[in-house]
């Protein structure tokens, strides 16, 4: 039996790469001030309701623009400057996080209103997302992709473990506004990092009467390929059905006296996770199965959140969020990994865009979800059975798609692979060339 052997983080893209380390820069500081907004936001829906369908409903009016505009700044990432696209969607959100401050300030009574706000932040983050997406591939060697996305989920993670206790502090001293202006400040750092990205047009995009067009069949790839859609499907049953957040509040009015300390300690537990297995990243990444390495972690997730559904003590919830945190990590690295490989450049800000609607819009539409369901049943019937039936779906996915279960990475540019082997049949490549699958795409 082959012993693991524990790597940490590869940092090599932050050094290898200027343009790939401004992106990391300007992502991370965008994380992190939108960490503080969603605590405030949450609070202050909470605040003004004590519903948990109202906290749910922050999910919807994040999940639908997530669907809406996520696909459309796909077709954009295929068809103009990326780089363009970023700066574009970067100013737009930072005009929508002025205008969270600007409510907080006027004191701001009225829940839609306030909803309406977090749509357009939604709607500005979606439209640049797969854009974003489309760099780091483009930026970096191909064996150290992987190692990127890393570095980008930590970078998260030390987001979400930083944000709620930053958000906490802030609004105990200074109040709502002095959070959301937190926010906003990020993002004009944000948009600073965005001018420095290098020009981006994507490749093989066609020209008709001047004008650039992407690719034919752009959405169609997803479904061709089932390492694709499998991979997708498998983060959608895991967020979609499982999602917590929006029954934190809840959980901790009924079970831990509602401490607004202990609140914040639950969203920390999940980065504390998530940091970990980040820092540790380098064992993840050095893996080759992805495909299964996503499948397992995804169905830890589910396990991990129905356990926190039944935990009494404090400290075992908290292990529990951990845990689930660690293989959200696990799985969000090895599933971007997969996804950016095995996507040709002329498709991948449509493929992202996908990518991003599952990723963005499963978790807040899945928090919607636990809200209603835990509004006519109870925060523990809602996680316990969203945790189970997540598992259940992951593996009807993993049975019905072997090429998922069984799909391999790349090696790394300059590794021998012996004849015959996997490793040698997974640097031939995928059984379709990119050109042959493009050239059928175009078919009507």
């Amino acid at each position: 039996m082959r012993r693991v052997r524990v790597r940490f983080i590869d940092t090599r893209p932050l050094r290898c790469s200027q343009p790939f380390r401004h992106l990391w820069i300007g992502t991370s500081v965008s994380q992190l001030g939108g960490q503080v907004a969603n605590v405030a936001v949450l609070a202050q829906v909470w605040d003004l309701t004590g519903s948990p369908v109202a906290t749910g409903a922050i999910g919807l009016a994040t999940g639908l623009p997530a669907v809406l505009f996520g696909l459309l700044g796909g077709t954009l990432a295929d068809s103009v400057d990326r780089r363009a696209v970023v700066r574009a969607t970067t100013a737009g959100h930072l005009l929508a996080a002025a205008g969270l401050c600007a409510q907080a300030l006027a004191d701001n009574r009225n829940v839609l209103s306030l909803l309406a706000l977090v749509a357009l932040a939604s709607s500005c983050s979606a439209l640049g997302v797969p854009a974003r997406r489309a760099f780091p591939v483009r930026l970096l060697p191909g064996d150290q992709v992987a190692a990127g996305l890393a570095l980008t989920n930590v970078s998260f993670q030390v987001a979400m473990l930083a944000g709620p206790a930053l958000a906490g502090l802030i609004i105990a001293r200074w109040d709502l506004p002095a959070a959301y202006g937190v926010q906003t400040v990020a993002l004009v750092g944000s948009m600073l990092a965005a001018i420095r990205l290098p020009v981006m047009r994507p490749e093989g995009t066609g020209a008709v009467g001047g004008r650039r067009r992407p690719k034919r069949g752009g959405w169609r790839i997803v479904l061709r390929r089932p390492t694709l859609w499998g991979s997708m499907a498998t983060d959608l049953s895991a967020t979609l059905l499982a999602m917590p957040v929006a029954l934190f509040p809840l959980v901790n009015d009924l079970r831990f006296g509602g401490d607004p300390q202990t609140l914040g300690l639950f969203l920390s537990a999940v980065a504390v996770g998530g940091i970990t297995a980040g820092l540790l990243s380098g064992t993840v990444t050095s893996r080759r199965r992805a495909g299964l390495l996503q499948l397992s972690a995804a169905g830890v997730w589910g396990l991990a959140l129905a356990c926190f559904g039944l935990a009494g003590p404090l400290w075992l919830a908290l292990g529990c969020l951990a845990v689930a945190g660690a293989a959200d990590t696990v799985s969000v690295v090895t599933r971007s990994a997969l996804v950016q490989r095995e996507t040709p450049d002329a498709y991948r800000g449509r493929v992202s865009s996908v990518e991003h609607v599952i990723g963005v819009a499963g978790p807040e539409l899945g928090n919607f979800r636990g809200g209603l369901l835990a509004s006519a049943t109870s925060a523990s019937f809602s996680l316990v059975f969203g945790g189970l039936s997540a598992v259940l779906a992951i593996a009807v996915v993993s049975a019905a798609n072997a090429p998922l279960r069984t799909y391999r990475l790349p090696p790394a540019a300059g590794t021998p692979a012996a004849p015959g082997t996997d490793d040698a049949v997974a640097a031939a490549g995928p059984p379709v060339s990119d050109t042959a699958l493009i050239d059928d795409l175009r078919r009507p």
